[in-house]
This record gives C-alpha cells, sequence and structure tokens, in this order.
C-alpha cells in the first residue's frame, strides 16, 4: 500500500511540474524531487517550516508528505502565516491547521525560535519558504533561528532549496552587526544573491549562529537553476508581493518602510510606487485604503503624489543587477520637511546608520555605491564558498 502511495505521490508530481513548470529546463524546486530526501524523513518523527509558497505542483508540500505517511508532528510558520497570508507584522498566533489538524507554532507571534519544547521528539526539521533575496525579508531570519535551535537540539535539518528571483546579482551595505535585528541579522549586504539553501550553509558554517553551534544540514538542490536564471515565482510570498514587478523592485521600494513615505501598501500595486502629501505633484497619485493584506497602511485614506513603477519591467528598469538609490535620494531631496524624513526604522533596515548619514550629507547614489565596494568583496570571497549553482 505505500509502494502505491509513493507511485501515485510521484504521477501527482510530474503532473504537477509540466502544469507549473512549462518545461524541461525550466528550474525544478527542491521539494520536487521527493527520491533525493525521502529516505531522510521515511519513519522520522518530522517537523515543517512552510507556508503558502511551499507547493509542489498544486498541492501543498505537508499534504503530499503526507499522503505518502510521512509523520509530521508540528508545522512551524514564519510571518505571513501558514496556509493564508497575514499582514506585515501581522502576530500569528499558534493553532491547529484547519487541513490536517496538526499543531501550528508560530515563529511570528510571541517567539522568534522553536524552543527546546517544540522540538522534543523531533528528528528531522524540514524548511521549504520561498526566499527574495533581500536581507531584510525575514524568511531567513526564522531560517537562521531554525538552524540555530537545531543545532542546539541536536535535530537534523534538511533544506529544501528553491530558486532565487534576486538571485543574478549582490549588491549594498553589508550589515553591521552591532545593529543586528529580524530585518537583518547577518553581516550580508541588502540583496544577498543566494537560496534559501545556500545562505543555510553560510551561516551554518560561517559560524554566525549562537555561539558558533553548527547543524547537521543537508540541502536538496534545485534543477535547472543558475545565478544567471529570472525565475518568475509561481506562488506570490507575501500579501504585498503581488507579482514579478514587486518582487525585484522591493529591495529598493522597501527603504521607504523607515521613512514617512508611502511604498503602495493599501493599492493594487505596492512597491510598485512610492508617494506622499508633501512630495511634488508631477501628474501621479495614489490613495492607501484598508485592504487584505494591508488593512492599516501608512497614510490611510490621504492623496499621496509619487512616482509610478508599475511599468518597470516595460520600461527596463528592472531587472538590473544592482539597488536603485536614486529613488530614496530624490524624494528625500524633494521632501520639504527634511528633519521627518527619515524614521528610526530606517537604520534597522539599513543594517545602521551609515546609509542615512549618507543620504543626509548629499552623497550621490555613486559615491554611497563606492563606500560598499570593501565590503562587497569580502562578503564576495564568503558567498563563494557556499554556492551550489
Amino acid at each position: 500500500m505505500k509502494r502505491f502511495k509513493y507511485l501515485l505521490f510521484a504521477l501527482t508530481i510530474s503532473a504537477s511540474s509540466a502544469y507549473c513548470l512549462g518545461s524541461k529546463k525550466d528550474p525544478i524546486p527542491g521539494a520536487y524531487q521527493i527520491e533525493l530526501y525521502k529516505q531522510l524523513i521515511d519513519g522520522k518523527s518530522v517537523a515543517v517550516v512552510a507556508n503558502q509558497t511551499s507547493m509542489v505542483g498544486k498541492t501543498h508540500l505537508v499534504d503530499n508528505l503526507l499522503s505518502i505517511g510521512i509523520d509530521i508532528k508540528v508545522i512551524f510558520a514564519p510571518e505571513h502565516g501558514f496556509r493564508n497570508m497575514a499582514d506585515a507584522g501581522e502576530k500569528i498566533e499558534n493553532g491547529k491547521d484547519p487541513e490536517t489538524g496538526i499543531t501550528l507554532i508560530s515563529l511570528y507571534g510571541t517567539k522568534l525560535k522553536p524552543t527546546t519544547g517544540d522540538l522534543a521528539g523531533i528528528d528531522v526539521v524540514i524548511f521549504d519558504v520561498q526566499d527574495v533575496g533581500a536581507r531584510f525579508y525575514t524568511y531567513i531570519s526564522t531560517l537562521h533561528y531554525v538552524l540555530e535551535s537545531c543545532a542546539e537540539n541536536r535535530v537534523k535539518c534538511l533544506v529544501l532549496d528553491r530558486p532565487n528571483p534576486n538571485g543574478f546579482y549582490f549588491d549594498g551595505n553589508v550589515l553591521d552587526t552591532a545593529y543586528n535585528s529580524f530585518v537583518g541579522m547577518d553581516p550580508v549586504p541588502i540583496v544577498h544573491g543566494m537560496t534559501v539553501g545556500e545562505y543555510a550553509q553560510m551561516i551554518n558554517e560561517e559560524g554566525w549562529l549562537k555561539s558558533g553551534v553548527r547543524c547537521d544540514l543537508t540541502v536538496i538542490k534545485c534543477k535547472n537553476y543558475t545565478h544567471k536564471t529570472l525565475y518568475e515565482l509561481p506562488v506570490k510570498p507575501s500579501p504585498n508581493l503581488p507579482n514579478q514587478t514587486s518582487v525585484y523592485l522591493y529591495p529598493s521600494i522597501c527603504f521607504f518602510e523607515g521613512t514617512g513615505i508611502s511604498c503602495g501598501r493599501g493599492t493594487s500595486f505596492p512597491f510598485q510606487t512610492f508617494g506622499n502629501p508633501d512630495l511634488p505633484d508631477r501628474g501621479f497619485s495614489f490613495i492607501p485604503e484598508s485592504v487584505p493584506g494591508a488593512k492599516k497602511p501608512l497614510l490611510l485614506g490621504i492623496k499621496c503624489y509619487g512616482t509610478d513603477l508599475r511599468d518597470a519591467l516595460k520600461k527596463k528598469l528592472v531587472p538590473k543587477p544592482e539597488l536603485n538609490l536614486d529613488w530614496v535620494i530624490g524624494a528625500y531631496n524633494d521632501y520639504p520637511n527634511k528633519d521627518k524624513f527619515f524614521k528610526p526604522y530606517f537604520d534597522v533596515l539599513a543594517g545602521g546608520p551609515v546609509l542615512r548619514e549618507q543620504i543626509q550629507k548629499g552623497m550621490t547614489s555613486k559615491q554611497i555605491r563606492e563606500t560598499w565596494k570593501d565590503g562587497l568583496e569580502k562578503f564576495s570571497k564568503i558567498r563563494e564558498k557556499y554556492l551550489l549553482y
């Protein structure tokens, strides 16, 4: 019977892959390759870190694993929840997965890291979450804490790798660890250019986990993926990244989250615009509204003037292998009350005060980028050791 279930599972994978991936040359995430990791979890007590992106074709990873008899004891949910997406910053509560009845523990509620009690009796933790390649995107922070907890509790971690849609470049200032936070835990640039599997190997082997602990880690690689691949996400990774344009713009536009400038939350085109009532009216405006995924957006109900980036792909503003600092610098220069432009959160996102101070001093994007060179060269040498593609 178990062999029949596995055959059925394999046929489901094959059909779903053809539907989702389109051709044999398209990237195939690690989760699809059950033959490479089934023996590592068969007969084991398993925990899964997953969300709405953890799909294998048209079926969720958890449902697929259950169909072949894998013993899933607990599901850990990162920011935005497990199957249904919550607002950015909204705390996720513990409970039960309504589809399976499995215990659901939030890693974005009262705690960010699995406890010893959470991992009691667990043999393997599977991590399968789609990242977008930016330091402040919290899924890699959850990965950091999961690896750390697995190491401390001697539990194996299995990362099912997925392509990075911004994996074709790395750029930005390297985080000053004196300013680390949940939106920047490791000494990496703003865009790290690594898959979650590569990133996991790096933070594990470089001794960046607490007290230098190391986890028993296995990465199931993607097929047909390289760092030159422009991978289009089949499932939106979070409520306010609804399409590929927003995913490409996100690393540059996210700086506005640390200012009084809206990045379009509460519109149908978040992270494809920026604006504020006090910016010049150049013919484009929007009004943030309360919508699913952005119930209380910045500048709710207020008309904002700004820049429309919905055609960034058509205009070839993206994808480009570098951050665009001109947008935040230009908005700062246009803003009438400079003392109120930056909020404390900007330094958190930027991994320290340096970027803010550079903008306030009137440095150009070219001058700022020059100050990143040494850090990026050092990071490049570290990154190179862990690349799988």
